[in-house]
């Protein structure tokens, strides 16, 4: 990409953010969009006032707002993101600061390699493509020179000022997390634990028996009751068909209300037809037909709900403390000397629980795990080789002689211009999008018990794919299309075909920096894709309020995707924040537009559906030392290709690195992993009903009113 091609980009994607940022103020404004701009708000019953829809106030408001405001409106989990673009965006200024007046500077004035560039056994054919951005890169230091022990330093700079703020942000994430569990305010789940692999009863005795023998002989002062859970497939199909047609009969009553009110006051009774989806049959009157339909499947669910609680009970349990303190030691201790039976870990929110996975067993368990790691690494390793084709296709060079019935079409300057400045970017932006589903399929696969746990399992495989598919399968795309002739006969030269591929990608990825930050936080912030659909909804679709609320629910930060996103932006900038310098303040754009426009939709757009005080954290950090790590890898290898003798000081940083990450694991991991005694033991402000926790974990298709305590007892 020539330097009118990114100016193009750069240019083009500033004006597409210029004009969303007057869309979003535009459409904000309007009262009919208030549910589209402001759901958070409206939920918690707050009014958007007319100063939150003021032109230049949401920016105000977002910079001004404090943590404790981020965590009244979106959680704790919404609050240790903040951290983590905080972390990111200083790190960068940090950076930048030292790195930008000394190195540019370094560059610019070394000439030494420009002879070596010409020599084609040591360029590509790239390389005449990318001389303006070239002169303020590392790859302008001729081998061997003096000066490249100011990139050393900077490195060392880099990875010290990760070290200290990393370290920083474990510190105040476990404070954050420390002042959440102790509050006053008592949630459901801290006086539960959820065991799993509850060994055959005795003869004569039923699994409620057994596991209440079990906890009371263990915890008799402040064991409560169990909950044995049980396998609802069959109840869930039944009360997921009474659902649908308790939803369908309220919007035969609102059109039959809406008839009364537009027409002639009797109103015209809707009708549907009986077949597939309504589309055939006999056609009948839809109040009587659905209400018959509810009368008939109702004594079905009550009786399937009894038949269920008896008869389908599995080998897991969530047992109920009257103690925060009680519950939280027990889901610390080993309750049984083997470690296939008795499994006791922390129960989730009543909301996260995924049903489905609490009747595998450890070995099912455990083979399911590394079925899915191998999946997920073959998948990983296959998916690298469409990409890097890919790549090495969307450069017009390789379109061209791939491809030469195109080569009219290219030569076409404006043409050629706008294909240089986005056709890679979009690829990849595409491929990145099919990635998510399969993967939380994937993590679900695993056994794993809660929602939360899921997305940090999702996260850490995409962040490993974006890494190592986007990463480095661009950085070596274009590189390994061109060398491949000479891979052939020296199969040997792959290391330095790599390593020295890896700056021709600089501008590509600063290109796709800042393609990110304009045009994706723009979208985020006008959410106009949200509003068109809400809108197309609500004209053709949603007849009652439920389909409206329905409709404009705003979902919640989607974190599978949105922390590896972000993961792969810090990989970047940090991998390339020496080698080319100029990226830094794209890496800076990037999270502190992000810490801006993420916290104005925390406030007044998202709704979690889920919380797990901070446990994100230790998968972040770890995620954020694995970049330092990688960078520090290829900091070395490149010093390598430079042929600078000194390129083995890198390796002290490498094993400091290691010995961080292993220091942190130690002093702050597991107070993320369990709820530690000391903060749990503080007083609750009001008495807690233990019984009305113990219904909260009722699956829907069990909660009934016709079911009273006794039969409670069976589960």
């Amino acid at each position: 990409m020539d330097l009118r091609s990114f100016l193009t980009s750069f240019g083009t994607s500033f004006i597409i953010f210029v004009v969303l940022m007057f869309l979003f103020t535009w459409l904000s404004r309007k009262p009919g969009n208030q549910v589209i701009y402001y759901p958070n708000r409206i939920l918690k019953g707050m009014d958007p006032s007319s100063k939150t829809r003021n032109p230049i106030y949401w920016i105000k408001e977002a910079f001004f707002s404090s943590e404790d405001d981020i965590i009244s409106a979106s959680g704790v989990d919404t609050a240790v993101y903040f951290v983590f673009l905080s972390t990111a965006f200083r790190l960068f200024v940090m950076a930048g600061i030292v790195l930008l007046p000394i190195l540019l500077p370094v560059s610019a004035t070394d000439h030494s390699v420009i002879k070596q560039n010409k020599n084609a056994k040591n360029s590509t054919s790239t390389n005449s493509t990318i001389n303006e951005f070239n002169k303020f890169s590392m790859e302008r230091i001729g081998p061997g020179s003096p000066r490249l022990w100011a990139y050393m330093i900077a490195v060392y700079w880099v990875s010290l000022v990760t070290y200290f703020l990393l370290w920083k942000a474990y510190k105040h994430v476990s404070e954050i997390r420390a002042t959440a569990l102790r509050s006053s305010e008592p949630r459901a789940e801290q006086f539960a634990i959820l065991v799993r692999d509850i060994p055959h009863a005795r003869e004569g005795e039923t699994k409620k028996e057994q596991v209440d023998s079990y906890f009371k002989a263990i915890y008799p002062d402040t064991f409560y009751r169990a909950m044995i859970v049980t396998d609802n497939k069959e109840v869930n199909k039944i009360w997921e068909e009474l659902e649908k047609y308790k939803k369908k009969l309220l919007r035969a009553e609102t059109i039959y209300a809406e008839s009364k009110s537009i027409g002639s006051p009797e109103g015209v009774r809707p009708t549907t037809r009986t077949g597939f989806l309504g589309l055939y049959g006999t056609k009948v009157d839809s109040i009587e037909y659905y209400t018959e339909k509810i009368n008939e499947i109702t004594p079905k669910l009550e009786a399937e709900q009894k038949i269920t609680l008896r008869d389908r009970q599995l080998s897991s349990a969530l047992v109920f403390f009257t103690s925060r303190v009680a519950a939280a030691s027990a889901a610390q201790s080993l309750h049984a000397r083997m470690v296939d039976s008795w499994i006791v870990v922390d129960a989730p929110e009543p909301r996260q629980v995924i049903w489905t996975n609490l009747s595998l067993n450890y070995y099912s368990r455990t083979i399911r795990k590394y079925v899915v790691y191998t999946i997920v690494s073959i998948t990983i390793l296959f998916f690298m080789i469409p990409i890097t084709f890919i790549t090495a296709f969307t450069t017009l060079e390789n379109l061209e002689m791939l491809l030469p019935f195109l080569r009219p079409i290219i030569e076409i300057k404006s043409v050629r211009t706008l294909l240089e400045a986005f056709l890679p970017q979009l690829v990849l932006i595409i491929f990145l999008a099919l990635l998510p589903m399969l993967l939380r399929y994937l993590s679900k696969a695993e056994g794993i018990p809660s929602e939360s746990h899921v997305t940090r399992a999702a996260s850490g495989k995409y962040f490993y794919f974006t890494v190592l598919n986007v990463f480095i399968g661009l950085s070596l795309g274009g590189s390994l299309f061109y060398n491949i002739k000479r891979l052939k006969g020296k199969p040997e030269a792959i290391i330095e075909v790599l390593a020295a591929s890896i700056p021709y990608s600089a501008t590509f990825f600063l290109t796709y920096v800042a393609l990110r930050f304009f045009v994706g936080y723009g979208l985020e912030l006008s959410r106009v894709i949200s509003f068109v659909i809400f809108h197309c909804k609500r004209k053709f679709l949603c007849k009652t309020e439920a389909d409206v609320k329905e409709a404009w629910a705003p979902g919640d930060f989607r974190y599978a995707t949105r922390f590896p996103s972000d993961m792969l932006i810090l990989t970047i900038t940090l991998c390339y924040s020496v080698i080319a310098p100029l990226i830094i303040p794209f890496g800076v754009i990037y999270f502190g537009m992000g810490w801006l426009v993420i916290r104005n939709q925390a406030l007044n757009v998202y709704v979690p559906s889920c919380e797990s005080f901070g446990r994100m954290w230790p998968h972040i950090h770890t995620r954020f030392l694995s970049a330092l790590v990688f960078y520090q890898v290829i900091m070395f290898g490149y010093f390598g290709v430079k042929k600078f003798i000194y390129a083995f000081a890198i390796i002290p940083l490498l094993l400091m690195s290691l010995i961080f990450a292993y220091v942190c694991n130690k002093k702050f991991y597991r107070f993320f992993h369990h709820r530690a005694l000391e903060v749990m033991c503080h007083e609750l402000k009001e008495t807690l009903d233990i019984d009305s926790v113990y219904r909260s974990y009722l699956p829907p298709s069990l909660n009934s009113d016709k079911l009273d305590d006794d039969e409670y007892e069976i589960v």
